[in-house]
């Protein structure tokens, strides 16, 4: 069975696309959403492996996406990767919504996949 991944990054469309072709060939069923309150639907009806939230988002901000998920009796057990490129406050926003783990942008394929089979391996 395929591994589905909520892929989720705003304005960043070249990192969004190339994320998920690497992802894709790595063996992983992606679903990308484009803002937060698109995450928030597909998480819920499609209840992915994990979610990869950016934290700037459209509409509502990634760790409000994962504080709301990890509320919700369905989805609070999916990890949560957050994503950002503004080191100063990532570590501290992963841990207040409930994150499972975070990676700043850009970042290696490698360390993205590593992350990944941290949190649901093969």
């Amino acid at each position: 069975m395929m591994r589905k991944i909520l892929m989720v990054v705003d304005d960043e469309a070249d990192l969004l696309l190339v994320t998920s072709i690497r992802l894709k060939v790595a063996g992983y069923d992606v679903i990308e959403a484009v803002d937060g309150l698109k995450a928030l639907d597909l998480a819920r009806q499609k209840a992915p492996d994990l979610i990869i939230l950016d934290v700037y988002l459209p509409g509502m901000n990634g760790d409000e996406v994962a504080r709301q998920l990890k509320k919700e009796e369905k989805t609070k057990r999916i990890p949560i990767i957050l994503i950002s490129a503004d080191a100063r406050t990532l570590k501290e926003r992963s841990g207040m919504c409930g994150a499972d783990g975070y990676l700043f942008k850009p970042f290696e394929s490698t360390e993205l996949l590593g992350m990944i089979e941290k949190y649901i391996p093969a």
